[in-house]
């Protein structure tokens, strides 16, 4: 049995050797890494920074684009209100010149001596209601057109801002 311990006693003596180098190498790998990570925040710092940086530049301008976009609507709302108040003014004018010409139109009939007289007041009402009612329509249609494209055109701009600005790619 001595001689079992014998043979063993290399082994104690390799298995020793071999803990304390790799305590030793454990404790240099480990000073190494503390070296490392100590250099990684002054080094990283002016990345961190910049990155930083540049996402607080990106948030202001997009919270800038949202404020420019709700001050376009509430531009365009405000002038689709005022054009849509004017358009029923002048429909309210036009609605009461008609009533006041079909009128004034009756109370002649109710003057007329003979049926020719009569035929020749409604057809020249008839003529004057259509004729009329043609040219307000097309007024009407322009100036809703006209009102359309002013609406829009604060919400135009906007539109063509945001693509100048955000439709290249970030650099």
């Amino acid at each position: 049995m001595s001689g079992k311990m014998r043979s063993s006693e290399p082994l104690e003596t390799v298995g020793n050797a071999t803990e304390q180098g790799t305590a030793t190498q454990a404790k240099a790998a480990d000073q190494a890494a503390t070296r490392l990570m100590a250099k990684v925040p002054n080094e990283a710092a002016p990345a961190q920074h910049q990155g930083f940086h540049t996402t607080t530049k990106y948030a202001d301008e997009w919270v800038s684009l949202g404020q420019g976009n709700f001050d376009a609507i509430l531009k365009s709302s405000q002038i689709w209100a005022a054009g849509v108040q004017d358009l029923a003014k002048q429909l309210a004018a036009s609605a009461q010149a008609s009533f006041d010409e079909s009128l004034a139109t009756f109370n002649a009939l109710s003057s007329v001596k003979s049926p020719q007289e009569a035929l020749d007041l409604q057809t020249t009402l008839a003529r004057t209601v259509l004729e009329k009612t043609l040219a307000e329509t097309g007024r009407i249609g322009d100036a809703s057109l006209k009102l359309f494209e002013q609406t829009l055109a604060p919400i135009a701009a906007r539109a063509t801002l945001t693509v100048e600005k955000f439709g290249k790619p970030a650099v």
